[in-house]
């Protein structure tokens, strides 16, 4: 039988652990429908039901909140690499994943999908900063999954060589001038309807993404790889 105090003492674990899922999914849902600039924190903080002051036990600032220890779409794409099938290349696993993404807007990941991690981005210098990070730590984690027991530096230098190339698609569909691309698609066809404009958005995303990989595998082939 637990002890009281022990008992006490995880449920209060509990609680906080909670509390700041309820934040970060309220900041996640939020970002993703409005964008990052068009969100309060007194809204992130009321549709958690907390205050903002308790927010900030869990946040020291507002970027914080964008990007949680949760897994995202980056993650999704290393383990896709890592667990496909015979005779899929990593290109194809990474597309995939991609367009998963789009049409799904979780993916598999429990995250936001492409469209609301668009949004969810905006102009902000500290998230971009913080994106960065995050892509080059993905590079380290494709190369990881492409490595090889045994592999020398020789061997891990082709894997690194093909993680950047498999980075480059996967940077420029969150790139400012990938998202101001389909964002003008999507607001031309807004004018008919909302649901025309979300349409096109995924579209025009989808498409960029499956061109932009075929560019990709060109170049792959004439290397090799």
């Amino acid at each position: 039988m637990q002890q009281t105090g022990t008992a006490a003492e995880g449920l209060r674990e509990r609680k906080k652990r909670l509390t700041r899922t309820a934040i970060f999914t309220a900041a996640e849902r939020l970002f993703s429908e409005r964008g990052f600039a068009n969100v309060t924190v007194a809204e992130i903080a009321d549709a958690a039901n907390i205050s903002v002051k308790t927010l900030f036990t869990y946040v020291r600032a507002k970027e914080e909140l964008v990007f949680s220890d949760d897994p995202t779409i980056l993650d999704a794409l290393v383990a896709a690499v890592r667990n496909r099938a015979a005779g899929q290349s990593p290109l194809d696993a990474v597309t995939a994943t991609l367009l998963a993404a789009v049409i799904d807007d979780t993916a598999g990941t429990g995250r936001t999908g492409l469209e609301g991690f668009h949004r969810m981005i905006g102009q902000s210098p500290a998230i971009k900063s913080r994106l960065r990070a995050m892509l080059d730590e993905t590079e380290d984690a494709l190369t990881d999954a492409l490595a090889q027991p045994g592999d020398g530096p020789r061997e891990r230098a082709d894997h690194r060589l093909t993680a950047a190339q498999l980075m480059v698609l996967v940077r420029t569909v969150t790139s400012q001038e990938v998202r101001a691309d389909v964002a003008g698609v999507a607001q031309a066809a807004r004018t008919a309807s909302a649901a025309d404009g979300a349409a096109a958005e995924r579209t025009a995303l989808s498409d960029w993404i499956r061109q932009a990989a075929g560019r990709l595998a060109r170049g792959l082939q004439a290397a090799g790889r």
